[in-house]
């Protein structure tokens, strides 16, 4: 990333305040140029002036030295932003300075995160938008949307990198139950973001309506088109789109702005914080039930590494009855997998105190029914939530509906308290004590299958070398059914 900072300043010219060769319209703003107060109420309820803030500083900090802020001219950020090759236009006004400032100023540590974890997400993102022929820059938008955070979950029920609500992404073929949710994997969920994108491309052959309509949904772009006089711009519709859309293009071409000159505003990050991505195989899992965890310790790969490659496991459990199911695991781990795989499967399986049945219940793992309503001429979402006995509000969240807009032959998929049927629960075996007490009243540990001298010991609070000093131990090697004193 140092060398393409390096060289894009030596095409460019731009360095703290300087223009270079293409600056030369860059700097004129384009689309509507909203009031101050309106760029400042849209990203913080408190006005913040970054370049009083600067010039107020006792001590000017060199541009190498550790917290300093550079504070550029919008003619330095316009020509930044057209010295980027892009098939998105990257627009540059008020507006999306506001947001720049904001992701470059007031919140530089959101920026340096994003830095931490892009190195895992982008490659994924890059092969999908590549195989689909689709602007590179469109990585960007999990940002916005998601943080980088395969198990983002909003206050509405979207989930995921790519923030799918049930309803987009079943229709998307993502699976959901109450075992695996699709939406969080990395690989499955870009791909749907991908194809759901293109439908929307093509609906308005502008990237910039697609974006839009990613967020708010096809019906109010067409709205607001109509509205407009039919301006068939983003920023022609913009007055006409919801307050939260008005914000999304800008702030997508933000982060693209900040991710691609974050050295310029003296943004790095922390290389011991660095999100990294683990090299990694597919095996296939059918007939056993798998917990990640037992599965990890087995394997001899570290727990977080199985939860991180496989964000859409939910409960950390393979149920039994799932065939061929795709689980990554470590590429050190693979091989090892392949040639022991009965063993390993048969001595999870036998593992007591940890096995997880799956029971069939009267009712789904929400308490509800799932019941699908096919709007009919006279219906409005206030009469059918009646009918049904649900709030209107949960009616517009499980259809991801923004407003009250329905129409004739619509599908609502609608949750009413359970009147019968089956669906999958997890119930838990009571686990047999750990810790019990000997003669001497001193804490005994039992070591259960999977257990380790420094899974003991950070249970305990002890090291590894107080752990085996207590028990008279000269390697790490114990076996379950072993006492440990622990105290």
């Amino acid at each position: 990333m140092k060398k393409f900072f390096a060289s894009r300043i030596v095409i460019c010219g731009v360095l703290m305040g300087g223009l270079g060769i293409c600056s030369s319209a860059s700097a004129q703003f384009i689309g509507p140029v909203l009031e101050e107060e309106t760029v400042v109420v849209e990203i913080d309820s408190v006005y913040y002036d970054p370049i009083e803030a600067v010039a107020n500083q006792e001590v000017q900090l060199s541009p190498f030295e550790k917290g300093y802020i550079p504070v550029e001219d919008d003619e330095v950020i316009a020509d930044r932003l057209s010295c980027l090759e892009s098939e998105i236009e990257l627009t540059f006004n008020s507006t999306i300075r506001g947001f720049i400032d904001y992701f470059t100023i007031r919140n530089r540590e959101y920026t340096k995160l994003m830095l931490e974890r892009r190195d895992v997400y982008f490659p994924i993102f890059e092969e999908a938008l590549a195989k689909n022929n689709m602007p590179d820059e469109i990585k960007y938008l999990s940002i916005v949307e998601s943080g980088l955070n395969p198990l983002a979950r909003s206050r509405v029920g979207a989930v995921g990198l790519w923030q799918f609500m049930p309803y987009t992404g079943r229709t998307m073929s993502l699976k959901q139950d109450g075992f695996v949710d699709e939406r969080c994997d990395p690989y499955k969920s870009t791909e749907a973001a991908c194809q759901y994108l293109k439908t929307l491309y093509n609906m308005f052959g502008d990237w910039h309506l697609a974006l839009a309509s990613y967020n708010c949904g096809p019906g109010n772009v067409r709205r607001a088109i109509r509205r407009s006089g039919h301006k068939q711009t983003f920023w022609g519709i913009y007055p006409y789109l919801p307050r939260e859309t008005r914000s999304y293009v800008p702030q997508l071409i933000a982060v693209v702005y900040a991710m691609n000159y974050a050295a310029e505003h003296n943004i790095f990050p922390d290389m011991d914080s660095m999100l990294v991505s683990i090299e990694h195989d597919t095996i296939m899992i059918s007939d056993y039930q798998v917990n990640l965890k037992l599965l990890a310790d087995h394997l001899g790969v570290e727990h977080e590494a199985l939860k991180q490659l496989n964000p859409e496991v939910r409960h950390e459990i393979i149920p039994k009855h799932y065939k061929n199911y795709p689980l990554r695991v470590p590429m050190v781990a693979s091989d090892s997998f392949r040639v022991n795989r009965l063993a390993i499967l048969d001595s999870i399986a036998r593992t007591p105190g940890n096995e997880v049945k799956v029971a069939l219940v009267s009712h789904t793992s929400s308490g509800q029914d799932r019941v699908i309503h096919r709007v009919r001429r006279g219906d409005v979402l206030g009469k059918i939530a009646n009918h049904y006995g649900v709030r209107v509000s949960d009616l517009r969240r499980w259809n991801n509906l923004r407003g009250n807009t329905i129409y004739v032959g619509q599908r609502l998929t609608i949750y009413q308290r359970s009147r019968g049927g089956s669906s999958v629960q997890l119930v838990s075996q009571p686990a047999q004590p750990k810790t019990t007490t000997d003669t001497n009243g001193r804490s005994v540990h039992l070591v259960q299958p999977g257990d380790s001298l420094w899974l003991i010991s950070k249970q305990y609070k002890l090291s590894v070398e107080q752990l085996k000093k207590l028990n008279n131990l000269r390697s790490n090697s114990i076996k379950p059914g072993q006492k440990l004193i622990v105290s």
